[in-house]
């Protein structure tokens, strides 16, 4: 789009007013192609230094490893809490993925597998291969929504349909 824009309009405007100014010796048609020019500069410069404010984070590898919580901001309410009470997982930097299903604090069943990041993509993708039995939890691998400064996971379950987890470690609600 910048391309086009460059070769359909500036670059177009720039000879018009070069020629203008060569044919008339009018100083506003030099004034006008020098403000075009140092106009583009500056937005390229301001393009470019805004740019880490609003491109979404490329995921690394290493960028899952962590421990996850349900997130209760996304949905609140009883059955977030719920959730965020009842599972939880950790990827360890040995790409090995320890799902567990608790009550609270308390850890009462441990499901143990391991992770990969497919390759031909820009942005790690997850990919979740767990020991048997797996949880309903773990059928298929999750979503990634990356944002700005991180990303979340969304597994869809089929009993509790999108639960949605974000990097952080448990804290008992109040």
């Amino acid at each position: 789009m910048a391309g086009l824009l460059f070769f359909f309009i500036v670059l177009p405007l720039s000879i018009i007013l070069f020629l203008l100014w060569c044919f008339s010796q009018k100083k506003y048609f030099v004034q006008l192609l020098i403000g075009l020019w140092v106009g583009i500069i500056i937005l390229f410069i301001i393009s470019t230094i805004a740019k880490p404010f609003y491109t979404k984070k490329v995921l690394d590898k290493e960028d899952f490893y962590g421990e996850y919580v349900i997130d209760r901001n996304y949905f609140s309410g009883k059955q977030a809490d719920w959730q965020y009470n009842n599972f939880r997982f950790e990827i360890k930097d040995n790409d090995s993925i320890y799902f567990y299903t608790t009550e609270g604090e308390t850890i009462h069943k441990t499901f143990k597998g391991t992770i990969t990041t497919p390759s031909p993509y820009q942005s790690a993708r997850l990919s979740i291969h767990m020991e048997q039995p797996i949880h309903h939890i773990l059928n298929s691998d999750p979503t990634i929504y990356r944002e700005v400064w991180g990303f979340f996971l969304v597994f869809n379950s089929p009993e509790f349909n999108n639960m949605y987890f974000r990097k952080g470690k448990w804290k008992e609600i109040k």
